[in-house]
């Protein structure tokens, strides 16, 4: 058996292999990197715990500097409740009693004059909106205004301050605007085609409306409408939400009606937040309307703007998007320039599109031009309104405009007729005549016509009666040859001579009211005229 080795006893060291060396430096680099790792990843977490805390603590202060604005708002709206209240109250009773004073003088003799006089200004236009206020004829104040419609913005100037002549505003425009809002009442159906719309002026009374609700003590915060107006205004735009299908749909409602409805949510305060997203379908349904881009943002729909854009540009309404944008401040996030420029494109590949149709051959020029002039005029107009002219100079856009409306006019010019082609309009007996190569010949006429039957005079007659006086000079077909010496004698030997024509002919005769043929006066007249 082999012996023990002594612990003690010094025996010879192994010598470590090459391979355990790069094994160990492999180990050592693997946990300097996993280290370093760690390091990062811990070091990331930290970076975003503060930052979420400093976002936490921002929106706290934020939050809390709301909470002490809306407890200072409730505080001044509690305190001035009473004084709004009895500035109302005041203000009701005042036009209570002058509308009674008014009605008074009703009764006396020529009070209708008034009421069916003629209106020639501004300030006549302002009384007689009055007139209707005080006495709460909504039915007449309705007819006045849709027959003003030439007169908008004098009508838009004067309106609120008739409205606030009114006992209560807001209950008398709710009954003026109920002719045709939520539902058209009118019964003759020929007044509900499109050519007499009155969204206008549904729009034109809700907007006027909003100035004579503004609490006189708070402003816009507060609208002062009664809690019955309030409800029914509530009960107007949910009858006009269920009517959606019965319209068709979204998609085909009338932009004037989607226009009445959303003005009418702004003017009552009765917006809801869970109809927002009806809201916003129905703002880019009617996106072209100038007054849109501020009743999206009345409707709370400011913070969906920039999405609300975004689908704006990719359906290629660039230019509406110009409005939204300038009208909710992301004009740096949304260039109009750019905008501008992609709508261009976009209308002339409409045109060449028109021109390519064959469908509208004989209108497709004239399409195609009226949509690029509609375009450049639109872009021009938003160039001037938002002072682009320095990084959107419109001088080409001017001389292109020019150019098309050229041809436009070119094309509604009349062809004239030139003047050696006679026409019908011409001759004044309205018989036949003769073709328009006639008159090139230099020597006879070759008639068109059939072979003239030879006239013999009649027994019955000694001479012709002078009906007709003698022409002056003989007819245009002699050409430059010389005209015979009689022209106005007949000879019939001399009629065979002539092949294929006919010699001229009695330029004196009357009527020809003996001969057999009764044509021949007709066709004599007519023919040497």
């Amino acid at each position: 058996m082999g012996s023990i080795p002594d612990p003690g006893e010094l025996t010879e060291l192994a010598q470590p292999s090459f391979d355990e060396f790069q094994r160990q430096t492999s180990l050592m680099t693997s946990c300097t990197l996993l280290w370093k790792e760690l390091s990062d990843h811990f070091f990331s977490l930290e970076q975003d715990l503060l930052k979420k805390s400093q976002a936490l603590k921002s929106k706290i202060q934020s939050l809390d500097h709301q909470t002490k604005e809306s407890l200072h708002q409730l505080e001044k709206r509690e305190v001035t409740i009473d004084d709004s209240v009895e500035i109302a109250l005041g203000k009701v009773e005042k036009n209570k009693k002058f509308a009674m004073s008014v009605l008074q003088k009703d009764d006396s003799p020529g009070a209708d004059d008034d009421e069916n006089g003629e209106v020639d200004n501004g300030d006549g236009l302002l009384l007689k909106l009055k007139y209707f206020c005080l006495r709460m004829d909504a039915s007449g104040f309705w007819g006045f205004v849709v027959g003003k419609k030439k007169e908008l913005e004098t009508l838009r100037a004067q309106m609120p301050l008739a409205l606030a002549e009114c006992v209560d505003p807001p209950k008398f425009v709710l009954e003026a605007i109920s002719v045709v809002f939520p539902m058209d009442k009118r019964g003759d159906k020929t007044e509900k085609n499109s050519n007499n719309d009155l969204g206008w002026a549904c729009v034109l009374v809700l907007e006027s409306l909003i100035p004579v609700t503004v609490d006189p003590v708070i402003g816009k915060s507060r609208l002062l409408v009664t809690r019955t107006v309030r409800e029914r205004a509530k009960e107007i735009a949910e009858t006009w939400k269920a009517s959606l299908e019965e319209r068709g749909g979204i998609e085909n409602v009338k932009t004037p009606d989607v226009h009445t409805f959303l003005q009418h949510l702004v003017t009552f305060g009765i917006v809801k937040k869970d109809d927002l997203d009806l809201y916003r379908k129905l703002v880019i349904g009617s996106a072209w309307r100038k007054q849109m881009p501020k009743l999206a943002v009345s409707l709370g729909l400011g913070d969906e703007m920039p999405d609300l854009i975004g689908e704006l540009i990719s359906k290629g309404q660039q230019l509406d998007a110009v409005h939204f944008t300038y009208e909710v401040g992301l004009v740096d996030r949304f260039p109009p320039v750019p905008l501008l420029k992609a709508f261009l494109k976009d209308a002339k590949k409409a045109a060449a599109s028109i021109l390519e149709d064959p469908n509208n051959a004989g209108r497709a020029a004239y399409l195609a031009a009226r949509k690029e002039l509609s375009a450049l005029r639109a872009v021009i107009k938003c160039i001037e309104e938002y002072k682009l002219e320095g990084e959107f100079p419109p001088e080409n856009l001017k001389k292109r405009l020019e150019q098309l409306e050229k041809v436009k006019i070119e094309k509604k010019k009349p062809v004239a007729v030139p003047a050696n082609k006679r026409t019908r309009a011409s001759n004044s007996n309205g018989g036949p005549m003769p073709p328009a190569k006639a008159g090139r010949l230099t020597n006879a006429y070759v008639s068109s016509f059939p072979a003239a039957p030879t006239f013999v005079r009649s027994p019955s007659h000694g001479q012709y009666p002078a009906a007709l006086p003698p022409y002056p000079s003989p007819p245009h077909m002699y050409g430059n040859r010389s005209p015979p010496a009689n022209p106005y004698a007949y000879s019939p030997e001399a009629a065979p001579a002539l092949t294929g024509s006919y010699p001229a002919a009695p330029m004196n005769y009357p009527a020809y009211g003996g001969y057999v043929n009764g044509l021949a006066p007709t066709y004599q007249q007519a023919y040497y005229r």
